[in-house]
């Protein structure tokens, strides 16, 4: 599955797309306020490929004409997720590569991920959550429709040791599709 917006083409991560994520998923203002330690090798960037990328409904983020991965935009559906969410429901998550931040590509591809998840999948809500440090998060979500539901306190993330405060924010098909009309 390929999706496509105005600047971007959202597609599955590949194998030989080891070397642009260890470029960006090494620099230590892009895991860590999203709850993930930077990658230390190539290697390590090719099994994360393998393990936790490489599934439907997660996607490399390119740009239109190039076909480096500079970031990642997915859904995690129902009881994949992180949330306790139901079966008609997901997650999204992404992350951009730093050379790219203040650019809007995130919230693009964000509103494209909500379209396929609401026009193709018959999603009813698409949930994301940001740790109380990653305004950036919080601005994608804002920009998107999502509303603020509540906090989750002392949440684990995939960095030793660290727990940290979680706001939940959901958006509904109803919603979505009232955004779509104005």
């Amino acid at each position: 599955m390929i999706l496509q917006t105005e600047r971007m083409v959202l597609r599955p991560w590949r194998d030989t797309d080891a070397e642009s994520l260890f470029e960006f998923a090494q620099d230590e203002r892009v895991g860590p306020i999203a709850g993930w330690p930077p990658h230390q090798s190539v290697e390590e960037s090719a099994e994360v490929i393998k393990t936790v990328f490489a599934q439907p409904g997660v996607f490399a983020v390119t740009l239109k004409g190039q076909d480096k991965a500079i970031g990642l935009v997915g859904l995690l559906l129902g009881t994949a997720s992180n949330f306790d969410i139901g079966r008609d429901e997901a997650e999204v998550s992404y992350w951009i590569g730093v050379p790219f931040w203040g650019r809007g590509l995130i919230p693009e591809a964000v509103r494209e991920i909500l379209r396929y998840g609401f026009d193709d999948l018959k999603l009813q809500a698409i949930w994301s959550g940001y740790f109380d440090n990653n305004t950036q998060s919080k601005h994608v979500l804002d920009k998107c429709g999502f509303t603020y539901q509540f906090t989750q306190e002392s949440v684990q993330t995939f960095m030793e040791n660290a727990k940290r405060t979680e706001q939940l924010c959901r958006i509904t098909k109803g919603e979505w599709q009232q955004l779509q009309a104005e």
